[in-house]
């Protein structure tokens, strides 16, 4: 695996060399749009709206929407007059504890490597962040823009991750919620969390696929074969009722506890075959 850039880690006076990886990979089933009487590829072009003509990218300039239908131009020049040097360096600021912060900032991880001559200083802030349970805050410029971004240790590793700014992060107070009475009753909560306690598990993410991808790709490897195409049966399941949510809960509980029982079910040894040579 690659870097996708080296830099460093900067606090302090201290000065880390690190490397930097992606740490996950897209699975996307990507699509292109085609003619369908030729399959020849569609391609955009920029139309100007008025003119309805296709223009070409020398025509072109970006502009900036102050009003409805209202625009100021912006040039390279002024582009310039502003730029931010990718400078690759992740300037820590703050030290915060993990638990402060809210998952809705953080965005996209990247695994970092030691630099030349750097393995001692990054494993000593590896383990300083580990014992603390805190990680490093600061911000880092890459390709002409700023990130918000957290240091901090993952298994062997530490892991950047790129971060929203608080004014990226909508409040929770926007989403439109309706005005019903939301009156917890105790038996109800009480048997909701045995529930709850029942589907608990070990998190593992293997055990978890993507199953929308997976029969998307076997459709189109039928089509390729000139199979006949099916699709999932596709269960209807209805809306659970208040009145009935007691009934619903214990039932999924007993349900819970019965796939328990059975993945806990130690696997029948088969029986050596008496025909082995002796």
């Amino acid at each position: 695996m690659k870097p996708i850039w080296s830099g460093s880690i900067q606090f302090g006076l201290v000065n880390i060399p690190v490397s930097v990886y992606s740490a996950t990979r897209s699975e996307r089933t990507i699509f292109h749009l085609l003619h369908k009487t030729d399959h020849a590829r569609v391609r955009n072009q920029h139309v100007c709206e008025l003119e309805g003509k296709v223009l070409s990218n020398e025509e072109i300039v970006k502009g900036y929407e102050y009003e409805k239908d209202e625009y100021v131009e912006l040039t390279d020049e002024d582009f310039k007059k502003v730029a931010i040097k990718s400078t690759k360096v992740v300037e820590i600021s703050d030290f915060v504890e993990y638990q402060q912060i809210d998952p809705a900032f953080f965005d996209t991880p990247y695994y970092l490597a030691p630099g030349k001559s750097a393995a001692k200083p990054y494993a000593l802030l590896r383990e300083a962040l580990a014992n603390s349970a805190k990680v490093g805050i600061g911000k880092v410029a890459i390709r002409q823009r700023e990130y918000l971004a957290a240091v901090r240790p993952h298994n062997s590793v530490l892991m950047l991750e790129t971060m929203h700014f608080a004014d990226e992060i909508t409040s929770s107070k926007k989403v439109e919620l309706p005005e019903l009475d939301t009156r917890i009753d105790k038996r109800e909560l009480k048997v909701a969390e045995q529930l709850v306690e029942a589907l608990s598990s070990e998190f593992d993410p293997t055990k978890y696929k993507d199953t929308y991808r997976e029969a998307l790709l076997e459709l189109i490897d039928q089509k390729l074969r000139g199979g006949t195409v099916k699709g999932p049966a596709r269960p209807k399941v209805a809306a659970t009722k208040v009145v009935d949510i007691m009934d619903k809960l214990r039932e999924s509980i007993k349900e819970a506890e019965k796939q328990k029982k059975s993945r806990a079910k130690p696997a029948t040894k088969k029986k050596a075959s008496k025909s082995r040579a002796a």
